[in-house]
């Protein structure tokens, strides 16, 4: 999961220094070069924030598994001990 961020965050890095370069090398204005950033970066961020939402909620759902899992792991683990404990009952009656 943490590798993920690292890649997702490195490609929107990358790609918000690739659409600036591109735009700081246009045959534009400055101001009109400026906005264009200006509105680059505020769909970044958007992108950004979608991207956070999304890990969190990922990481809420490995989190929920890693519950059920747990749960089920314990109930065979106390199984087992309940039929390891039955087995080592000495049968009544046996004599």
């Amino acid at each position: 999961m943490k590798y993920t961020g690292l890649f997702l965050g490195g490609l929107i890095t990358g790609a918000a220094l690739g659409a600036s370069l591109a735009l700081l090398y246009a045959p534009q204005t400055g101001k009109e070069t400026r906005d264009q950033v200006k509105a680059k970066i505020k769909e970044m961020e958007t992108e950004l924030q979608q991207l956070r939402e999304k890990v969190k909620v990922k990481g809420g759902e490995l989190k929920e598994e890693m519950k059920v899992k747990m749960n089920e792991i314990e109930k065979k683990i106390e199984n087992l001990i309940n039929e390891y404990k039955q087995n080592l009952e000495p049968t009544h009656g046996a004599n």
